[in-house]
């Protein structure tokens, strides 16, 4: 036992590599964030809570220690209190603690998240960024709330994050963009941070810096401006003298960047490497801090855990007497009925994926990363037994694995698209195919494990059937690149082959411009494996049955008597793996026959005796069913309804299902109910070892973005150093934010955007407590001591059936009205009104309200909302299509699409079709999110008139009818991205019209996998790229720049103005004097 142990400690150690190559040194705390400074104390997180600790260095002192995230700490400015951002209640929001500890007190209430970013200087008030009155999430705002509370006021700029004011508190150095958090190094698109001051007393913007890549984190001390830049490649502190323009480098770090500076009375305190650092602003000279801080660390303690919640796959055994499950990381067994659930494998800090029981019930098979790469392992099924490990020196992850019928092959499919067949025994590796496109693991093995069925994508996007003889390594095509199938499935007998294929072509027609499209194209489908084989379904006819004389009937009893003895004597032998499987190569394709199902989505077909298994979705239908095609009643039947997924146990008896968050074991035949004794998958109990887990968890993102990542050269990235560079901080994470934090910082390396970190894991998360939106805003009256209503959202986009809680049919509320308590409990200040509708969401609500502070009163019954972002997009969106009209005379429409997904879509169909008919069209992409590749709109938006149609009564009509004649100019900003980029890179590509506004994101190196982490979560790897047509990569890191650049400043915001709305504009009428307007109908023909 010793000797197993050591041996298990030393796989954990090679596969963490680098990453436990530096010691947890809790005298010399790293991964220690988000510091400020005051004279000689330091505050800074550390996993998750505030502490403080001596400038000089020494023992920290824990401030908070609730399970939630506090950030964001700030002294003010006589240092008496912290300010910090706290999730408490489940929602980031603003709290202070005096700064030699105590209580928090909350100062704000939203469901938006409120992050804090300073204090005022007068340290009356906390300055905190949100996105409370944004129309959109991506513009947030800067705002004030009282220190001894009230209501937040919102500052007049437009838009703002990071912030300092100048020492005289005219003028505050800020970035307008917020992406300090992101997790792209080096980017240089439209997004790029840069500083900006605005003079509140002249009311107009100065841009301090234009280097194309970052600048964040302005920090105003005396004449000096110092900020972060990555000019030299790392983030550094620079510093801008106001006087003279001049800039100068101020730090020199080598490896790591410069992250959260933050000024103090007379230094910065920033992060490096996850250390502390203070730079002396009068020498501007750095140190180190080297911070001890002894703590518990109860989140890194090793625990039991239940894990069915991070279940990642599962299969039946060969007789469903047990079902084998991969969760976090390690593989279960659980029994149907009886008995107790095991665990496989034990091994913390070791993933084990993909497990498939071999048909005998001997063994299972897996993929295991324990010698630091995902390799092929198997080991007895009854958990007796050692592991053994069947494949070495493989470099790529897998997705899939398949057992031959006969137990003795094993199919596995990796990263790279290659199929291959392994020895179960010796291990040894056999080439089928290397596909060109990622696709779902689909494959079958002939009933006498000789031959392999799979599908694969042709160059023109349709797949394939394609047999593999692994006897003589030949590969045979089966279908034609005209079709697509998909999911082969031999049958139990060696008789068919069963496959998907669209090939059901019966179009729909869009309700507005009649564009055909298709949905329910698939069928099933078989070939005869036989070019002898009768029919499959033979003509059948009822006929008249004839008596037959006393004799006839004997003979008959007889010969069925012989062969009743015959079959009793085979009775439960299956002899389909022993009985080869004759396949006539030639024609195989042409022998094709369509079985009697509706056309519809058909995926993961199975075969047992004579039927066929499958999943089944209809067009618009919200869930899927399990469905059977009996061979001989010709007929498909319901298995289960309202399932995600099945598995058919090799014997042919049981189905394993999944259901929601549920699985269970039904009979293979129709018409079943879901079980009323589920497998119990909550018993599925795990030793977590989170330290472990971790650095699992770093190795394995680091391996999957270098398996997956679009460019094999990873961008010239030094891949090996960026593991031992962000290794070193692995050791001292605490909890699983930290882990997302350091994962963040490793893949940001890769400078490509879509490199997203997805939390996960089990981190003790606050219960979420709601606060309710009225969809207004609130002002305060001070000399009445009241507050009254104003901003009263009224508009609504009727596809989503949004309510607005005070504006309604029966609603007696007014703008202006005075909100004077809420269910009986007064209102008025310093009371912050959001946080009497805590808890409130969706409940009935008593307003009392009153036109004038001390005038009659009524009570007004409404329901709260949870956000009220979609009522104000709605209302710009409108306002912005009434400046247009307005401007124009109502001869230019106006569209704006959020997304180039479900709901740009929408937003196109609802606001295109109804313009059609005006003169020029205003197409607003600004703050698009993005989503799929948008040549839909651009189809549409790039029509040309053929003709013209004139009946005798009413008006003409155009063929195409709705394409638009007249000029279109598109408007962009940079929070329009991925879609969003791709908008406006094809709407030039096409010189439909001119772009207006500003360069866009610049993400167009996209993603399209997921592969969770052990434990939960994951991280995106960017899997393809953009390149044009001149053979050159293109818009990634740089954004599509407009034809026409106009910046919407903030003074001009301020003013009521929208300069890129107004240019867009001014160009549209200047074009339409050039426009040609189509012909008149000419005269009736008198010659025919």
């Amino acid at each position: 036992m010793v000797l197993r142990n050591w041996l298990l400690l030393m796989t954990v150690l090679l596969i963490a590599g680098s990453a436990a190559a530096s010691d947890f040194d809790p005298t010399d705390m790293r991964l220690l964030r988000n510091p400020d400074i005051h004279g000689d104390t330091v505050v800074f997180v550390q996993g998750g809570d505030l502490w403080t600790v001596p400038a000089a260095g020494g023992n920290a002192r824990r401030l908070t220690s609730h399970v939630g995230f506090e950030s964001q700490p700030k002294f003010s400015p006589d240092g008496r209190w912290i300010a910090f951002s706290g999730d408490y209640d489940g929602n980031n929001d603003v709290y202070v603690v005096p700064a030699g500890g105590g209580e928090p007190r909350r100062l704000t209430w939203h469901p938006l998240h409120d992050r804090v970013i300073d204090w005022e200087p007068d340290g009356k008030s906390v300055r905190f960024q949100t996105s409370r009155s944004s129309f959109h999430m991506r513009e947030q705002q800067l705002w004030t709330v009282p220190l001894e509370g009230g209501l937040p006021t919102e500052m007049i700029l437009p838009s703002g994050g990071l912030s300092s004011w100048s020492p005289d508190g005219k003028r505050l150095a800020y970035n307008r963009i917020t992406r300090e958090q992101r997790t792209w190094k080096r980017y240089k698109g439209g997004m790029a941070q840069n500083i900006w001051i605005y003079d509140f007393a002249a009311d107009n913007t100065l841009q301090v810096t234009d280097w194309p890549g970052t600048e964040n984190f302005p920090m105003w001390h005396g004449d000096t401006i110092y900020f972060t830049s990555d000019r030299t490649d790392k983030l550094q502190i620079w510093a801008y003298d106001v006087p003279t323009g001049a800039f100068r480098q101020v730090t020199r770090h080598k490896e790591y960047d410069v992250k959260n500076p933050s000024l103090g009375p007379d230094s910065i305190v920033y992060e490096n490497g996850g250390w502390l650092w203070v730079l002396d602003l009068a020498t501007e000279k750095s140190r180190r801090v080297k911070v001890e801080l002894n703590d518990d660390r109860f989140l890194t303690r090793p625990h039991w855990a239940s894990v069915s919640d991070h279940i990642t796959d599962s299969a039946p055994g060969p007789d469903a007497k047990r079902v084998v499950f991969s969760a976090h990381g390690d593989i279960f067994t659980v029994p149907a009925e009886k008995g107790e659930v095991r665990n496989l494998t034990s091994t913390p800090g070791i993933n084990e994926i993909r497990p498939a029981w071999s048909p005998d019930g001997k063994l299972v098979a897996y993929y295991s990363d324990r010698g630091g790469e995902y390799e092929l392992h198997v080991r007895p099924g009854d958990g007796t037994g050692e592991e053994k490990r069947l494949t070495k020196g493989n470099e790529t992850y897998y997705f899939g694995l398949l057992w031959s019928p006969d137990s003795e092959k094993i199919l596995t499919y990796d990263a790279e698209m290659n199929l291959r067949w392994v020895d179960a025994e010796g291990g040894e590796q056999h080439h089928i195919s290397q596909g060109n496109a990622r696709r779902t693991f689909d494959a079958s093995w002939s009933p006498d494990s000789r031959w392999v069925a799979y599908a694969e994508q042709e160059a023109n996007g349709f797949r394939s059937i394609f047999l593999h003889d692994t006897e003589k390594g030949e590969t045979t095509r089966v279908t034609s690149s005209f079709t697509d199938e998909d999911a082969p499935a031999f049958d139990r007998e060696g008789k068919y082959l069963f496959f998907t294929s669209q090939r059901i072509f019966n179009p729909r027609f869009a309700g507005f411009d009649r564009t055909p499209f298709w949905t329910d194209t698939q069928g099933l489908y078989l070939v005869t494996l036989q070019a002898d084989a009768e029919r499959p379904f033979p003509f059948e006819s009822d006929e008249v049955s004839v008596d037959q004389d006393d004799e006839e009937k004997d003979d008959e009893e007889k010969e069925d008597a012989e062969e009743g003895d015959d079959e009793d004597e085979e009775e439960g032998e299956d002899d389909s793996q022993d009985k080869a499987t004759v396949i006539d190569l030639e024609g195989l394709g042409a022998r094709l026959v369509a079985l009697d199902v509706e056309p519809g989505r058909y995926w993961g077909l199975e075969c047992a005796a004579d039927k066929l298994y499958y999943m089944s979705r209809r067009a618009g239908a919200e869930d899927s069913a399990i469905m059977l095609f009996d061979m001989e009643e010709r007929e498909a039947k319901t298995v289960l309804d309202n399932a995600d997924g099945f598995d058919l146990s090799a014997d042919g008896q049981k189905i394993l299902y999944a259901s929601k968050d549920s699985y269970g074991l039904v009979d293979a035949a129709a018409d079943q109910k879901p079980s009323d004794k589920p497998l119990r998958i909550a018993e599925m109990r795990a030793r977590v070892e989170p330290r472990a887990e971790w650095r699992q968890n770093f190795v394995d993102a680091w391996r999957l973005e270098g398996d997956f990542f679009y460019d094999p050269g990873l961008h010239g990235v030094d891949w090996q150093a960026m593991r031992d560079r962000y290794g070193q901080l692995v050791p001292y994470i605490t909890d699983r934010r930290d882990l997302d934090y350091v994962l963040g910082e490793l893949i940001a390396e890769l400078g490509a955007g879509h490199a997203y970190v997805r939390p996960g894991g089990d981190r003790p998360t606050p219960e979420r407590v709601g606060v309710g939106l009225l969809g207004c805003d609130f002002e305060l009256d001070a000399a009445a001591g009241r507050y009254r209503l104003t901003g009263i959202l009224t508009e609504r986009d009727w596809n989503k059936n949004q309510r607005t809680p005070l504006f309604g049919p029966g609603l007696d509320i007014d703008e202006g009205d005075y909100l004077l308590a809420v269910d009986g409990v007064d209102l008025a200040p310093p009371g912050n009104p959001y946080a009497l509708f805590e808890g409130k969401v969706d409940k009935q609500v008593a307003l009392t309200v009153a036109a004038a502070p001390d005038g009659e009163t009524r009570e007004v019954v409404v329901r709260p909302i949870d956000a009220d972002v979609p009522l104000r997009y709605v209302r710009w969106v409108e306002r912005n299509r009434r400046l247009v009209a307005e401007m124009t005379d109502n001869r230019v429409g106006y569209l704006h699409l959020p997304d180039t997904a479900f709901d740009g879509a929408q937003a196109f169909a609802q606001a295109y079709y109804p313009q059609t008919r005006m003169e020029g069209l205003v197409i607003d992409e600004r703050y698009n999110g993005g989503g799929f590749i948008p040549d839909f709109f651009l189809n549409v938006l790039n029509q040309k008139f053929l003709n013209m149609w004139k009946p005798r009564h009413g008006q003409n009509w155009r063929t195409p009818d709705t394409a638009f004649n007249g000029p279109m100019v598109m408007v962009s900003n940079a929070h329009a991205g991925s879609g969003g980029d791709a908008l406006p890179y094809y709407f030039k590509r096409w010189e439909i019209g001119k772009v207006v506004g500003m360069r866009t994101w610049g993400g167009l190196v996209g993603y399209a996998t997921y592969v969770g982490l052990m434990g939960g979560g994951h991280v995106t790897f960017p899997e393809f790229g953009l390149y044009d047509l001149d053979g050159e990569w293109d818009v990634e890191n740089h954004g599509v720049d407009p034809d026409i650049e106009v910046d919407n400043l903030p003074h001009l915001v301020i003013q009521g103005r929208d300069p890129q709305l107004e240019k867009a504009v001014d160009v549209i009428l200047q074009e339409l004097k050039q426009r040609e307007k189509l012909p008149d109908a000419p005269r009736y023909p008198r010659d025919r």
